[in-house]
């Protein structure tokens, strides 16, 4: 079994009008949120073999805040994760050595969100698992997502992941309000 975790950056700031949005930076709550969730990976040993992380600055910076991995994965900046499209994501996931055993892909929405819903798939959208019911209400900023595959990655498509996790930052006890 493969299995695939899909975190949105965390928190990015909007202060300064003169930076494109691809060279946002993080801010601090959204630094504290992105470590928090290192913690929480940590604790579930959720550690990818490969990273695969969109060339943003805020997707960069939360891809440092998750480090040291205890293994440190392959990481693959790409330029085509940025803003990409759940069907861009899915072709991109398609290409994986099949190898691979765990891979984290590191982007933005609204494409990381509609990915996730493709994965789930509209048989298990009906089911209504309490994840699957808070995975459709949105995808927040630092949110992260656990599939299990089963088949191999050149053949992922829609409704190929069984929704194992989703965990946002406010679910962990250092960022409770």
């Amino acid at each position: 079994m493969r299995q695939l975790l899909l975190l949105r950056h965390a928190k990015s700031t909007w202060d300064d009008p003169m930076l494109s949005d691809h060279a946002r930076p993080l801010n601090a709550r959204g630094r504290q949120s992105a470590a928090a969730m290192r913690r929480a990976m940590h604790d579930l040993g959720l550690a990818p073999d490969l990273v695969l992380v969109s060339s943003a600055r805020r997707t960069l910076q939360t891809l440092a805040m998750l480090e040291p991995w205890d293994d440190t994965p392959l990481i693959e900046p790409l330029d085509g994760l940025y803003l990409a499209s759940a069907p861009q994501m899915l072709g991109i996931l398609n290409m994986v050595a099949e190898t691979t055993r765990s891979v984290l892909l590191l982007g933005h929405n609204p494409g990381l969100h509609e990915l996730a819903m493709l994965l789930v798939g509209e048989a298990a959208m009906t089911s209504g698992s309490p994840a699957t019911r808070r995975l459709a209400k949105g995808y927040p900023t630092g949110a992260l997502t656990e599939f299990t595959l089963i088949g191999p990655w050149a053949l992922l498509a829609m409704g190929g992941g069984r929704l194992t996790r989703f965990l946002a930052p406010g679910d962990l006890p250092e960022m409770a309000a």
